[in-house]
């Protein structure tokens, strides 16, 4: 049977100036390493795992209604306002709505150059494609908005980095890849009639609720607020948070240096460009208000009495923080088994994770184990623990089930950094392994799997990641 998606494309049916149509660029030998088929039948992807795939999600092949193109946007990279960026090493294949209702793109990643490749080769190497696959289906079982995996490919050829790597090409799904860069470059060239058409499209196929850009914004910033302290609540620091790197539908995009935190430390930093922190854990829910306020910038143009726009826009900036408050609140008092953390347990959840940033401790076994009875081992200040214990469960008796909110909520399994690493090395030697059983146990990352038990420990010294990086 000959593979057939169900394109419907609209962004492709937006005027000039969007995006450049650009066909992907064959490459040698295409092998496929994995397709995801659950999320395939989802997108009512029918047909057979077969060679043809290799072919269709390398680039050597199109599919019938594949509008291949790469969109144009612009961004604040670590601060610094690039004026034109677009997908550099990308190709929006096209849209398909899936039998949930969802419209989603589909795009390949590392699929040769485009006219935004600004002397970039287009491609991209095997470890960050084997990396975003799991790190993002990882973050899908975890229930985090984010961008998936649909297939990842072998190209049979070698990229150059510092030394030469086998090529791949990632398949990857998004509700869209419009991002607050998309924004910035249409208001930064003073287009308003592309401005208008972007913000029209956007809230049909986003935000239908939004009758202004002021909706608009705040629909964003809670969606990003909450995704941020989801972020957080799982110990993940994305680690390039650029304004063409957060997406107006508030999915978790582009995984680049981004990791797990390990020890708990809120100045924890992996990207080893991020010099100075900016895009550290703890970091993120600052920046985010950043990138809402350059969002809210380029907005401006889009209302009919500037000055009004401008105190208006402000005010609901400045309203994120007390927002992004009340989100950590929730999440963190539900890892201590808390349904509705009010103020007054603020102080409780803040020295737990004193208790254990003193003795780093563990991140995701020290939570996993509260509700196991066993914290106690993950703590080095024992004394400590034991009075915070004994006003903890004084607050637990005031709970229905608090132990089994802490099960659904606190996984045992995280993508961490030095089993992917692991994962990686094993692929470039041609051993997929690694990267198939990474993806079998971080399926179902709340269940208890003694088959998996060596996913769950923390990193000896030997094997800790102390740098990530963009692999561009």
């Amino acid at each position: 049977m000959t593979l057939h998606i169900p394109f419907d494309n609209s962004f492709a049916r937006l005027p000039d100036g969007f995006f450049a149509r650009q066909r992907p660029t064959p490459v040698k030998a295409p092998q496929t390493v994995a397709f995801n088929q659950p999320l395939a039948q989802l997108l009512g992807i029918t047909g057979e795992d077969d060679p043809a795939l290799a072919a269709l999600f390398s680039g050597n092949a199109l599919p019938d209604g594949a509008e291949p193109l790469a969109q144009l946007y612009a961004g604040h990279q670590f601060g610094q306002f690039n004026p034109q960026l677009g997908d550099g090493r990308a190709l929006l294949l096209g849209e398909v709505v899936g039998s949930d209702g969802i419209r989603r793109d589909i795009q390949l990643k590392g699929s040769g150059p485009t006219p935004f490749s600004r002397r970039g080769d287009g491609r991209a190497w095997l470890g960050p494609v084997l990396r975003e696959y799991v790190v993002s289906e990882a973050m899908h079982a975890l229930g985090i908005p984010t961008t998936r995996a649909l297939a990842a490919t072998r190209t049979g050829e070698e990229v150059i980095r510092e030394r030469p790597l086998p090529g791949a090409v990632l398949t990857r799904v998004a509700q869209s890849h419009i991002r607050v860069g998309t924004f910035q470059v249409f208001s930064a060239r003073r287009d308003n009639d592309r401005l208008q058409t972007l913000f029209d499209y956007t809230v049909e196929r986003h935000y239908p609720q939004a009758r202004d850009p002021l909706d608009l914004l705040k629909a964003v910033i809670d969606r990003q607020a909450d995704l941020v302290t989801r972020w957080m609540a799982v110990g993940f620091i994305h680690g390039v948070m650029n304004t063409d790197n957060c997406a107006l539908s508030g999915e978790t995009i582009d995984y680049g240096p981004c990791a797990f935190m390990d020890a708990y430390d809120p100045d924890t930093v992996f990207s080893s460009i991020d010099r100075f922190g900016r895009y550290g854990y703890a970091a993120q829910a600052d920046i985010i208000v950043w990138n809402m306020a350059q969002l809210a910038t380029a907005l401006v143009p889009l209302m009919p009495d500037t000055d009004k726009a401008i105190e208006d826009f402000t005010s609901a900036v400045h309203a994120m923080p007390d927002l992004l408050r009340r989100h950590w609140r929730k999440r963190f008092g539900q890892k201590i088994g808390l349904h509705d953390a009010t103020e007054d347990d603020l102080d409780l959840i803040g020295e737990l994770l004193t208790l254990m940033q003193t003795g780093g401790s563990d991140f995701t076994n020290t939570f996993r184990a509260l509700s196991e009875g066993t914290a106690k081992d993950q703590i080095a200040d024992r004394d400590g623990f034991a009075d915070w214990q004994v006003r903890w469960q004084k607050r637990l008796d005031q709970e229905d089930n608090p132990h089994g909110l802490m099960r659904a909520v606190n996984p045992v399994l995280i993508p961490r950094n030095h089993r992917i690493e692991q994962m990686i090395d094993a692929a470039v030697e041609g051993d997929d392994a690694p990267f198939h059983r990474l993806n079998a146990a971080l399926a179902t990352p709340m269940a208890e799997n003694d088959d998996f038990a060596d996913l769950r420990q923390a990193p000896a010294n030997h094997e800790k990641v102390r740098a990530t990086f963009c692999g561009t």
